[in-house]
């Protein structure tokens, strides 16, 4: 399944460490960003590299949120509910995003762009309530900002065709 080149580039990262088990999110993270998530059969292959049982890679796997065990969009937008977020209205705006995405928490918007997901806490407290898309963070978060973001993020989409 995996394409040679990354299978010899995983390996030369793995022979490199300790114990092959502490490159397992690393191996995992490699995987998802050429398919996009972690599949099954991406699972198998990545634990016989870790010298590891699939259990133990899904174990782990499912305790990360950055780990995705199903397809997800292309932009993957997690919402901080944390406490702090929630008291800045975290709740009002994931609603906002989910009626203007047309979907609910854990869904992936029709044209595959979206994917909403709820995250405990990011760390940007000071900037409550705020969220993460593909890793960049967002504070200070209003409907009117919300717009802003998705609507460069949908052209973004429109202009690359891919990220």
């Amino acid at each position: 399944m995996l394409p040679d080149q990354l299978r010899s580039k995983l390996r030369e990262m793995i022979a490199g460490a300790e114990s092959p088990r502490e490159k397992a999110i690393d191996v995992m993270y490699a995987i998802q960003e050429l398919q996009g998530w972690m599949n099954d059969e991406a699972m198998v292959e990545a634990a016989q590299l870790l010298a590891m049982s699939p259990l133990e890679l899904e174990e782990l796997a499912t305790f990360y949120d950055y780990i995705y065990r199903s397809p997800v969009g292309k932009f993957v937008i997690k919402v901080c509910d944390s406490t702090v977020c929630w008291l800045e209205g975290q709740l009002r705006l994931t609603d906002y995003i989910s009626s203007r995405l047309g979907i609910g928490l854990g869904q992936t918007s029709a044209d595959g762009l979206f994917t909403l997901l709820p995250v405990c806490c990011i760390g940007y407290c000071d900037r409550a309530p705020a969220m993460v898309i593909n890793k960049r963070v967002y504070g200070n978060l209003t409907p009117e900002k919300i717009d802003r973001i998705l609507a460069q993020l949908a052209q973004k989409a429109d202009f690359s065709g891919s990220e």
